[in-house]
């Protein structure tokens, strides 16, 4: 089945328990904190369930699903999944960072690899098997939570100052297991329907009690989402924030209060190697950042788009230093896109038959998205320079008999009307001065973690023999001479 954004927007109507400004929110889809968000992912799932636009597949099972639950086999099938989520990144413009398609592509992996789950009990692999087709054919929208909350970095989940901070293991009863603590960083959490719960940072000896893996419903008794302050909620219009209105997806700080966790809805449990390995050895930490590269590329494109347009807008693009800066742009957003058709066209095929990008190719340039936003962004400012702060403070002075000629006089280009000007220009400080653009830049600076961590993947996955090769040949074509 593949859902309608109608169908999604009723399925949020339950007892889930989101708090934001001290108050539970009685609905989510219509609280003004999470309406655009709402609005923005029922519109993505309106296109996957138009079959025109083709983002759809036919399963193993002969069932229609949408094409983010499909297990690659091929570099067709990569090529095929990234032209479909292309389509959802470019409805976003590359600003919903966890949409619907981005956990989905981990449990298409886990599925493709069961056999790694099989190593903790055979049950834990048939239990990733089941939830996968549960998952596909209900075309649910999954989240997850995989990051300790910062309390003591320094220690170890067990050394913390109290046992159950980090989300841990409480109780085992014959029927499941009760969890308890907390889990940060819950992007699009309160907005979706089921929530993946592990922990990808390393775990130490001593810490089995937090070596978890399992999905868990959003609307389950215990459990708890403490909203970060909305972005949309408050604006004057959209034509004055467009982002924060439509794209602000929200973030959430996850409590588990004893929360039931049934045997079949875990994955892992209460194994160290394990959790770990279901991210690297399977395809899903690599799938799940195809898919983020794919929305990056894109958002990248309309950075460059709208960098381009305001500088044409003031006249300013004939200016050899403005086409230093555009240029510089588009060598970034090149080399972007260069990297994931690179990571696409050299995939490699493993021993279960599954296709994954090439990691030297993705992660290369995962290993430098902590300094490629930044460096738009300050561009962007650079170009944009007053502009974006002469505007006026909201479309009422465009329409107040008072003020509206004053504005239409001298917030103005000769070559597009007031209205044109001033809706670019809040379009470029929604990007850099907001606390919506302000939000996205740290969100891009630690999408993958630290930049050591995401570094660090890249150096484990480049493969230095090829350029050792290289070196040792020349060392070996010449000697001290006789």
């Amino acid at each position: 089945m593949v859902r309608t954004g109608a169908e999604y927007i009723a399925s949020l109507k339950d007892n889930r328990c989101v708090y934001i400004n001290g108050e539970r929110v009685s609905d989510i889809t219509t609280h003004p904190a999470f309406s655009g968000i709402v609005k923005t992912f029922a519109s993505l799932y309106d296109m996957a369930a138009d079959g025109a636009n083709g983002m759809t597949y036919l399963t193993e099972d002969g069932t229609k699903a949408n094409i983010a639950y499909k297990i690659p086999r091929s570099r067709e099938d990569l090529a095929e999944r990234r032209i479909a989520l292309t389509k959802w990144a470019e409805a976003t413009n590359g600003f919903a960072g966890r949409s619907p398609d981005h956990v989905a592509s981990f449990l298409a992996s886990f599925a493709g690899h069961p056999e790694v789950f099989e190593r903790g009990g055979e049950r834990f692999a048939q239990n990733v098997l089941h939830y996968y087709k549960m998952a596909r054919d209900q075309d649910l929208f999954v989240t997850y939570v995989i990051i300790p909350p910062q309390i003591d970095r320094s220690k170890a989940a067990h050394e913390q100052e109290e046992k159950f901070l980090p989300v841990g293991v409480y109780e085992e009863r014959a029927d499941g297991i009760v969890v308890r603590g907390s889990q940060m960083l819950g992007t699009s959490s309160a907005v979706s329907n089921h929530l993946f719960v592990s922990c990808i940072t390393p775990l130490r000896p001593g810490d089995e009690d937090y070596a978890l893996s399992f999905v868990v419903p959003i609307d389950t008794p215990g459990l708890k989402f403490y909203a970060r302050p909305s972005f949309a909620q408050d604006k004057p219009s959209s034509f004055d924030y467009p982002l924060s209105t439509r794209y602000d997806e929200s973030d959430a700080l996850v409590v588990f209060e004893d929360v039931f966790i049934p045997w079949e809805q875990i994955f892992v449990y209460k194994n160290i190697e394990l959790t770990r390995a279901q991210f690297h050895e399977t395809p899903a930490h690599i799938l799940g950042n195809t898919q983020a590269q794919i929305r990056f590329v894109t958002k990248l494109k309309f950075l460059l788009g709208v960098a381009r347009k305001m500088t044409e807008m003031n006249g300013t693009d004939k200016f050899p230093q403005v086409q230093e800066k555009l240029g510089e742009l588009a060598s970034i957003a090149a080399q972007v896109e260069g990297s994931l058709y690179a990571s696409e066209y050299n995939c490699l095929i493993d021993h279960k038959g599954i296709a994954k990008p090439h990691p030297r190719f993705l992660y290369g340039v995962v290993g430098m998205q902590d300094s490629i936003y930044p460096r738009i962004i300050s561009i962007i400012r650079e170009l944009a320079g007053g502009g974006v702060l002469q505007v006026p403070s909201s479309y009422k002075e465009m329409i107040n008999p008072e003020t509206k000629d004053d504005i239409r006089k001298y917030i103005r280009s000769s070559n597009a009307s007031t209205e044109e000007k001033v809706k670019l220009f809040k379009l470029a400080w929604d990007i850099v001065g907001s606390e919506f653009g302000g939000r996205h830049q740290q969100y891009e600076l630690f999408y993958n973690g630290a930049p050591f961590v995401v570094r660090g993947y890249a150096f484990r996955n480049y493969g230095y023999e090829e350029p050792l090769k290289l070196v040792n040949r020349f060392l070996d074509s010449y000697g001290l001479p006789e």
